[in-house]
């Protein structure tokens, strides 16, 4: 057996057996794996609240056919103590996790979505910006990692800069008036702006932004996140749930108008 460290956020456990748990880890240098921490659910495991969702982890490993074994663990971050107590960030960094997940390939080295990861936690820890504003961050940065970056600043089927009027997923993000299909979204100018201040990191302008286009915003990321995908982000629905409100009245609703509308 080969032993080898790396570094790491704990994205999900598992049950294995009567005390052991599967882990899965999004590391620095190996990139998503999965390893079977022994004896982690005992009351006097040595390491087994180290090996928590949200926890930046130092791990020694033993590579084996299957699962790689865990031998130790050390706690560098615990996201997590910060995280349980505010519902709007726990289920911010669930949906971040789940979505680091689903974004990369088990044994596939993935820097960038790691370095992305420990960002977005440590923000949405320090309590810095909004924790929605955060997420859509870290879903557009993912989204633009992975290859699939929406168009925000220019048509995607024309090139057209400017007088964009609709939000196409399946071409690829903003559209002019010209290209607009029926039944595709309108946000309104501000939401395409918030969006690409997100995506560049622009936190004075989005820390200012309406709370109407930060829901139509995320209603939209949600959308082309999951379009992209294939299928849902299961931690999205409640974070969706939370703070919506109706773009007319005020009011606090639910999100559906803007997905059923994209």
């Amino acid at each position: 057996m080969t032993l080898y460290r790396d570094e790491g956020v704990v994205l999900r456990t598992q049950k294995l057996g009567e005390a052991d748990r599967i882990v899965t880890v999004l590391t620095r240098r190996t990139g998503r794996i999965r390893a079977a921490a022994k004896g982690v659910r005992k009351t006097k495991s040595r390491f087994g609240a180290r090996l928590e969702p949200f926890t930046h982890v130092d791990l020694q490993l033993y590579e084996r056919r299957s699962l790689d074994l865990i031998t130790q663990a050390e706690t560098l971050r615990p996201y997590g103590e910060r995280l349980v107590a505010d519902y709007s960030r726990y289920t911010a960094g669930t949906a971040m996790l789940e979505t680091a997940e689903k974004l990369t390939d088990e044994g596939e080295p993935a820097l960038r979505q790691f370095l992305l990861l420990v960002g977005g936690l440590r923000t949405l820890a320090d309590r810095a910006h909004d924790a929605r504003l955060v997420l859509d961050a870290f879903l557009l940065r993912s989204l633009s990692v992975a290859g699939w970056a929406p168009a925000l600043d220019e048509c995607c089927r024309c090139g057209a800069r400017g007088g964009l009027r609709g939000f196409a997923i399946a071409a690829g993000g903003a559209v002019c008036a010209n290209c607009r299909r029926p039944g595709a979204a309108t946000p309104a100018p501000p939401t395409f702006r918030l969006m690409l201040a997100l995506l560049r990191g622009d936190w004075e302008y989005a820390d200012a932004s309406e709370p109407r286009h930060r829901v139509e915003t995320s209603g939209l990321v949600a959308a082309y996140l999951q379009w992209h995908l294939e299928h849902g982000i299961r931690s999205l629905r409640h974070v969706e749930r939370d703070g919506d409100f109706d773009e007319t009245t005020g009011d606090p609703a639910g999100g559906d108008d803007i997905r059923e509308r994209v």
